[in-house]
């Protein structure tokens, strides 16, 4: 297996994309990773930092995304950037994923337009990894701002198969994102998208989800529009990151609660993990017709690690397939 691997993309590159690399070449020495970015600056970060390159092979590019370009650049301008230029290796069949940590909507517009849609689905979607106790995939997470009942439909016909194939939940459960249980509750694309989902048999929808159930196991896909989904995400990220602020005031305060926290230490760095959203290493952009994993933009190494491993699993699991099969089943059932 291939893995395309943009070294140029994220805050922290290419120190931590580099050696997140490394480390995933380590575990799984039996995939290829291609690095793809300026080969003279990666190599003399290499060297500086005394990491080896020799496991890699490297394609040269000219530009960076950076994060202020607007999306259209990584097919225009700056189609000659690593992130362009692992995009055309991926529609071409040079290798089986890719994976970036940069700039959201140039990857998400590369993605369509480069590598292309699968058939049957309108609109491709981010779906991340919600760092709850319970894995919750969110769908839409950032790449739809608006969204029709159809595209939700989708949504959830796509989370049900990345849950089952990924995390191994044998009927994924799937809620909406609403502001009330009711199926008369929000927006009319919520009423109509409550109607569809509930007709389709495919699909074992839950109802509606309300902001306060979301970290209390009530579903496994949640679907909702862009704009929405990604507050939720953002919102889910600060709160963990926040309840481990105040775990660690809470428990180096004095001697005696220090002592308690070395006796809860084993219980302290597992609540770490639930909450650490590396751990997932990146979100796929689903609908697309090869893999393609977004890691977080601040991603360090062990989250570039977590992402190849994402990816590896993405295209062993033969998840576009079975998407492709279950949309196209439903529509000869349902219609459009």
């Amino acid at each position: 297996m291939k893995i395309i691997l943009d070294a140029m993309s994220g805050d922290n590159a290419p120190l931590e994309i580099l050696r997140g690399a490394i480390m995933a070449k380590r575990e799984q020495p039996e995939n290829e990773i291609v690095l793809v970015g300026d080969e003279a600056l990666l190599k003399k970060v290499a060297d500086g930092n005394n990491l080896s390159l020799s496991e890699f092979e490297i394609i040269p590019s000219k530009y960076t995304v950076s994060m202020e370009d607007p999306p259209l650049s990584v097919i225009h301008e700056k189609k000659d950037s690593s992130m362009g230029i692992g995009l055309k290796m991926l529609s071409q069949n040079e290798g089986d994923a890719f994976v970036s940590a940069g700039n959201t909507g140039a990857l998400l517009a590369g993605a369509m337009l480069i590598v292309r849609r699968l058939k049957g689905v309108g609109r491709p979607a981010i779906g991340a990894i919600l760092p709850l106790a319970n894995p919750v995939l969110l769908l839409d997470s950032g790449a739809n701002i608006t969204v029709s009942e159809q595209n939700l439909e989708e949504f959830a016909l796509m989370g049900t198969v990345y849950m089952n194939k990924i995390y191994g939940v044998e009927s994924p459960r799937v809620g909406q994102a609403n502001n009330g249980t009711e199926a008369t509750k929000g927006l009319p694309l919520q009423i109509a998208a409550f109607e569809r989902l509930s007709a389709n048999e495919k699909i074992n929808f839950v109802g509606n989800i309300e902001g306060k159930d979301i970290p209390f196991d009530a579903c496994d896909v949640l679907v909702t529009d862009g704009f929405t989904g990604n507050m939720i995400l953002k919102l889910a990220e600060g709160m963990g990151k926040m309840m481990l602020h105040t775990m660690k005031d809470l428990f180096y305060t004095n001697a005696l609660t220090k002592f308690t926290a070395g006796l809860m230490k084993t219980k302290i760095d597992d609540l770490k993990l639930r909450f650490d959203s590396s751990e997932h290493g990146g979100a796929p952009i689903l609908g697309v017709r090869k893999p393609v994993i977004k890691a977080h933009g601040s991603s360090d190494a062990k989250a570039i690690k977590n992402a190849i491993y994402q990816a590896s699993c993405f295209v062993e699991s033969n998840i576009n397939g079975e998407i492709e099969q279950l949309i196209e089943s439903c529509r000869s059932k349902f219609g459009k």
